[in-house]
């Protein structure tokens, strides 16, 4: 374990080189939760479809490399936010190439928070996606670094949403989510979860998202993956495995406002300050 390096700003990750195929694509799709009624995602004969936040998978090897680059004590690391967006429709299969980059590395006094940047490119060297990964290091703070720069924060209106989407999470749903490629104990060992501060393993951030954009696409995009072009926000309170995860949408006249949270928790905002744009 190496101290949280902060003149890492900058730096850029190798080329990492991510070759999907059609059960890949499915294998995501059943770990955010998608059902035989979105059977357009899930069957061969009908494409399959692409959620628009798979697009973390490729890039979540290149994030995880330029963490490396920052270094910091990873058993503090915790997922605080997540962006995509969207420059083309994701195939079937394809072989995808993504590198990250690191923008920042800011101190919060008793954490530190840091901000990966990553590209993907297609089998074509078109670019697919930019996503930005940011992450809480709870044990790395109080290093004498800058603050992080102000961002927008999406409020919602005060008024009912335009859609609310409730789903049950399954008691086995990151189990299925880590085989995407994020096998981090926290979501599945109850020893390390104790370990770091939590009663039973957490759902991933990034399922959560997944959940959240399969919401947004299904009500306010018709299903169609090329509509989305972006999606955004902070994961604010974990989510558990058994939980109803409700997803909130409000229109504006430029983006659409997302939050989410849990029935068990109706308080705690579990994805928020969030907005995702659609054409």
């Amino acid at each position: 374990m190496m101290a949280l390096n902060p003149h890492c700003v900058g730096a850029v990750t190798d080329p990492v080189v991510h070759r999907y195929e059609c059960k890949d694509v499915v294998l995501y799709a059943l770990g955010i939760g998608a059902t035989l009624q979105e059977l357009e995602f899930l069957y061969e004969a009908r494409g399959p479809l692409v959620y628009p936040s798979y697009v973390v998978i490729p890039a979540f090897e290149a994030a995880r490399a330029a963490f490396g680059l920052v270094g910091g004590n990873p058993l503090g690391i915790v997922h605080h936010g997540q962006k995509i967006e969207l420059r083309s429709p994701l195939k079937s299969a394809d072989t995808l190439t993504s590198q990250g980059r690191v923008v920042g590395v800011y101190d919060l006094k008793r954490m530190a928070i840091v901000i990966i940047a990553t590209e993907t490119r297609d089998s074509t060297d078109q670019i697919v996606s930019e996503c930005e990964f940011s992450v809480i290091f709870r044990l790395d703070g109080n290093f004498g670094g800058q603050i992080p720069p102000r961002r927008p924060r999406h409020k919602p209106p005060d008024r009912e949403p335009d859609h609310s989407v409730e789903e049950v999470i399954g008691n086995e749903q990151a189990a299925l989510y880590r085989l995407n490629g994020d096998d981090n104990p926290l979501h599945i060992d109850p020893d390390f979860a104790r370990s770091v501060g939590f009663d039973r393993p957490i759902l991933h951030g990034l399922c959560t998202f997944g959940y959240v954009c399969r919401a947004v696409l299904r009500e306010t995009a018709g299903n169609d993956p090329c509509r989305l072009k972006a999606l955004g926000g902070e994961f604010r309170k974990p989510v558990w495995p058994g939980d109803t995860l409700i997803t909130r949408i409000w229109k504006q006249p430029d983006e659409l406002v997302v939050r989410a949270s849990t029935r068990e928790r109706p308080d705690d905002i579990a994805f928020g300050s969030a907005y995702a744009e659609v054409l």
